[in-house]
């Protein structure tokens, strides 16, 4: 006597009576595993690691900018939303520049850590360029631009990064 017997349904059953699985066959369903494969929105994610790096570089140009060169701004410090000196604006750029360079690479080996700051850095980056907006215009819509696409990739399709 063999060790599965049939059910009256025609599925195969162990010794215990529990029904055993069928193999795949070409007119047979086959498993699907439980866990999904990343899909190609995982290159969106890499993506926005590397606008984001080249956000912080841009960032990094216009801090040195606004340190070395303040006669290279068309306005001047008075004429900007948040009356600093371009000394202090420098500074910041600067900060933010290498806080996203670091964060763009984190994004782009995968750190959840680094998905959650290069949302954050990438809002406090758009906030700085709008308040900046007077002095160089088309760099900071530039800017900004860049850093919605950085939310946006991280935002919506940063999930699936940490899955592949």
């Amino acid at each position: 006597m063999s060790d599965t017997q049939q059910s009256s349904t025609g599925t195969p059953q162990s010794p215990t009576g529990t029904p055993r699985p069928r193999a795949a066959g070409p007119d047979r369903p086959y498993d699907v595993p439980s866990r999904s494969r990343p899909t190609a929105w995982v290159g969106v994610v890499l993506f926005g690691g590397i606008i984001l790096v080249m956000v912080g570089g841009f960032q990094t140009i216009q801090g040195f900018v606004a340190l070395f060169r303040d006669e290279y701004y068309l306005v001047s410090p008075n004429g900007l939303v948040v009356e600093v000196d371009y000394t202090a604006w420098g500074w910041t750029h600067l900060l933010i520049g290498l806080v996203a360079i670091a964060t763009g690479i984190g994004v782009m080996v995968g750190q959840t850590w680094a998905r959650v700051l290069g949302i954050v850095i990438a809002v406090l980056s758009a906030l700085v360029n709008i308040a900046f907006l007077s002095a160089y215009p088309i760099w900071s819509t530039i800017i900004i631009a860049m850093d919605v696409l950085v939310i946006y990739a991280l935002a919506v399709h940063g999930r699936e990064a940490a899955d592949a």
